[in-house]
């Protein structure tokens, strides 16, 4: 079965699913309505292993020919600039000195400033670096959901915080002084760290093939590498040497009672939700964030009615599509997140807007064609990249922590 069938009957189980919870409503589920929607639920389970497994072939054929070009376009400015800084940068990873034309090496010089070219490093040009960047967002959750920012150098950074929540005015009888309430600060600290996509080799033949698109190739393996990498410190990072991951910011909510070591309750979530101040709950951006692993756990929880919980999304198309929802809020897949275990922090539930990832200067892009690589018919190249991350505001997400036994 093709993909795009596979992603038709997904689609498909998806509508039935809500049209059970829609027409059932308020009624107390049978346990003849709890085993149909299961069966439903499995099926769509399993269908989304396959779409996952075909998806995974997919892009292992691609990798394999080469053929993604598009997707790994230049996204500068249009027009001469964004041509010229592609033929150069192509150049630059597909040469050596030696082999370059004057014009080739006339529009390196042109779209990079050179660090310590003996030693054949290159530092991007902000066009090239920002698609860097772009491209990483593919492989990290935590991008699609933070607020970002990038500076214009790594030193370190702070941000101003002040907690009004518990703060109140006052009623004052005529001729009395009001009280005095001063604004408490403090700050959240955002520094970057430095990231290695460790070195990438690419045989020489496979850089002289003018089939091959080698800025295609290069970008994904780094953009993958980084992207990961950068994905893990935002979620779990442990604040030294790396970001300050959302887990290991943010409070807990709501502890399970002993024996929920991998598992969670209906009363849980509930209590989840109610950890934050109804102020946050009104915001649109607000939603759970769990590994696969847990989504496993949470789809089967019915609530005191016997009614499945967890809405599953459909696909309107290519281009349009309702995520799943939990409690009426939408759900963030994030498998860098911790999985059910004694005392794990699996799932968080807030305003993942409210952290915040930096990213310090342009990705820096190296070359390696000295001897060590040469002789083995290769080149190498690697990416170095400055990131970090914090969760500005304490108040905005809550995690469920597994009980300790």
């Amino acid at each position: 079965m093709s993909i795009q069938a596979l992603r038709e009957q997904k689609s498909a189980l998806s509508k039935e699913a809500n049209n059970v919870l829609t027409n059932k409503g308020d009624k107390l589920w049978t346990k003849e309505d709890q085993a149909s929607f299961d069966v439903i639920s499995d099926k769509l389970e399993l269908v989304n292993s396959q779409i996952d497994a075909h998806q995974k072939m997919l892009d292992d054929a691609a990798d394999n020919s080469f053929d993604d070009v598009d997707e790994f376009r230049i996204k500068g400015k249009k027009g001469k600039e964004t041509n010229e800084a592609k033929f150069a940068l192509n150049a630059f990873l597909s040469k050596t000195d030696r082999q370059m034309s004057d014009e080739e090496a006339n529009a390196i010089r042109n779209t990079m400033s050179t660090t310590t070219g003996s030693e054949g490093g290159y530092t991007q040009a902000p066009s090239v670096a920002s698609d860097l960047i772009d491209l990483m967002k593919a492989f990290g959750f935590m991008r699609g959901v933070a607020d970002q920012i990038t500076t214009s150098s790594g030193a370190d950074l702070s941000y101003p915080t002040s907690d009004g929540t518990s703060e109140i005015g006052e009623w004052v009888a005529q001729n009395t002084l009001a009280t005095d309430l001063d604004l408490t600060f403090g700050t959240r600290a955002v520094n970057a760290f430095k990231a290695s996509s460790k070195v990438v080799t690419v045989p020489i033949e496979l850089l002289q093939d003018s089939q091959i698109d080698v800025q295609a190739l290069v970008f994904k393996r780094l953009a993958q590498r980084i992207g990961r990498l950068g994905n893990v410190g935002y979620s779990t990072g442990s604040g030294t040497g790396q970001p300050f991951g959302l887990a290991t910011a943010a409070g807990v909510g709501k502890t399970g009672t002993t024996g929920q070591t991998t598992t969670i309750i209906y009363d849980d979530l509930v209590d989840l939700v109610d950890a934050l101040d109804a102020a946050y709950l009104a915001n649109p951006n607000i939603g759970f964030m769990m590994s696969q692993t847990m989504r496993r756990v949470i789809r089967k929880i019915k609530d005191t009615a016997g009614r499945p919980i967890w809405t599953p999304g459909y696909e309107a198309g290519m281009t349009a599509a309702t995520p799943d929802t939990l409690l009426g809020y939408p759900v963030y897949l994030n498998n860098d997140l911790a999985a059910p275990a004694a005392n794990a922090k699996s799932l968080a539930f807030g305003d993942f807007s409210k952290y915040l990832i930096r990213d310090a200067m342009d990705v820096t892009l190296f070359k390696f064609d000295d001897s060590a690589y040469v002789k083995k018919g290769c080149y190498g190249f690697m990416a170095w990249a400055r990131t970090g991350g914090n969760l500005l505001d304490l108040n905005a997400v809550k995690f469920y922590q597994h009980s300790a036994t």
